[in-house]
């Protein structure tokens, strides 16, 4: 075994020879070396950074629009328009419950979760409910007398949900009456934008 007791802190070892202190391999040790006892330093380098970065940025965009949507959507809780609210075409195959199950399926409720007292599913067509807003028959809404109300030309067929148990959403139970009737909406320029009622 090699004496190194006389080897001192400030002593350099010939970088033409391997030593080996304590089993560990000193590989061509030189002085002032980033390399020293064989243990080479890594990094990131900053050109390498510099080029990742414009991908993390637009990365970190596209999850906070993703979290930002989802956040939106749960707030809301759904997409209130009348085709979501009120038109199933062709008419869901459900055969018992259908109003309850809908009602969920939905989650339409009223302010503060409070269970709709009626609800109107119509079993048409989308297209044939938007010409609705073309229709000549039109006339004041009754809540609101400078509205326009439009009138459907033909009756449509149609599903009534009347609330018979319950007060707050989701504990809400409806009884099925299947009718057809007339249907009176609001519009706006793109199309139907409420149901006011409907007119058997």
């Amino acid at each position: 075994m090699r004496d190194w007791e006389g080897i001192g802190k400030n002593t350099v070892v010939d970088s033409t020879k391997d030593a080996e202190l304590g089993g560990i391999r000193v590989d061509h040790y030189r002085k002032g070396s980033h390399s020293a006892l064989g243990i080479k330093q890594s990094g990131v380098r900053a050109k390498d950074v510099k080029d990742i970065l414009p991908v993390m940025i637009l990365m970190v965009i596209i999850f906070l629009l993703l979290l930002f949507w989802e956040n939106e959507l749960d707030d809301e809780g759904v997409v209130s328009t009348l085709e979501h609210l009120h038109v199933d075409y062709p008419q869901s195959d459900i055969p018992v419950r259908y109003c309850n199950s809908m009602i969920l399926q939905r989650s339409i409720k009223g302010p503060d979760n409070a269970c709709r007292k009626e609800h109107v599913f119509i079993h048409e067509r989308p297209r044939n409910i938007n010409r609705i807003c073309s229709s000549p028959n039109k006339m004041a809404c009754q809540n609101n007398s400078t509205i326009l109300c439009f009138q459907s030309k033909t009756k449509f067929k149609m599903t009534v949900c009347k609330l018979i148990e319950g007060t707050r959403y989701p504990a809400c139970r409806y009884r099925v009456s299947p009718t057809e009737g007339f249907i009176l909406v609001t519009c706006d320029d793109m199309g139907p934008v409420n149901l006011q009622r409907y007119v058997e």
